[in-house]
């Protein structure tokens, strides 16, 4: 016959793994107190839209926005509009962060190009998906302030360079997708260029500090469409002195 104290053992074991598991749930919970704003981000201002990719709604779930903004600023980090991130720079809305994302059809052996990494959030959304992000940044502190918000966040597929977004990262090309987060007067030539065949670009295009039209590129071949998705507000295309000058 069995001894009680043999069955009784582990019982408790079992008892005592549970009550770990529950309070390494609810250690969980407290180290993440913004997992429910985030869920409720999605749920209205995304899925409660036209976002319907699973693959950008659980990128959105996943990205805590609030490293991405500055610490003023983190208590708005999932409200429904951008914000600012300094030098005359914002962090944009979720929904449009999410539209743009969808638009390029991003997959997880995609290699994408952003130009214009601003605070990191934009890049952070599509390493979510992606193999590979390629960012560039031309204001310096917010190249810096931009790789250390991924690092810091875990991200080791994307990659940040200190650049004029123009000319695009030909070392890397061609890319699968190019997601353009500032507003162009035009679609610069050397992006379309890096552009793989059956490749998608977003990009805003107009005047700076006017409404601007959200464009989708379409690559083919040697034919390139464009479309007018929505009208949008975007910070203007920032270009290097000594180029601008020439």
């Amino acid at each position: 016959m069995i001894h009680p104290k043999l069955v009784l053992i582990p019982f408790l074991g079992a008892a005592i793994m549970a009550a770990l598991i529950l309070a390494g749930s609810a250690a969980f919970a407290q180290a993440d107190p913004t997992e429910t704003a985030r869920q409720e981000m999605v749920r209205t201002q995304i899925a409660g839209r036209d976002i319907h990719d699973p693959l950008v709604l659980a990128a959105m779930r996943n990205t805590k926005r609030h490293l991405f903004v500055p610490e003023a600023q983190q208590r708005h980090a999932y409200e429904d509009r951008p914000l600012a991130i300094g030098h005359g720079q914002t962090i944009s809305q979720p929904y449009i962060v999410a539209l743009m994302t969808e638009l390029v059809r991003p997959r997880a052996d995609a290699r994408v190009l952003e130009i214009g990494s601003g605070s990191g959030y934009q890049a952070a959304v599509l390493a979510e998906i992606v193999a590979q992000v390629y960012t560039i940044e031309i204001i310096p502190p917010l190249a810096k302030w931009a790789a250390e918000r991924l690092e810091l966040a875990g991200y080791t597929n994307v990659s940040v360079q200190h650049g004029d977004g123009y000319y695009g990262w030909e070392e890397h090309a061609p890319f699968d997708a190019i997601v353009v987060t500032a507003a162009a007067p035009h679609i610069p030539p050397p992006l379309i260029a890096q552009l793989k065949d059956g490749g998608r670009m977003i990009i805003p295009v107009g005047s700076p500090f006017r409404t601007q039209q959200l464009v989708l590129v379409e690559k083919e071949g040697d034919h390139i469409t464009t479309r007018n998705m929505l009208p949008v507000r975007f910070v203007p295309f920032t270009r290097a002195v000594e180029q601008t000058e020439h």
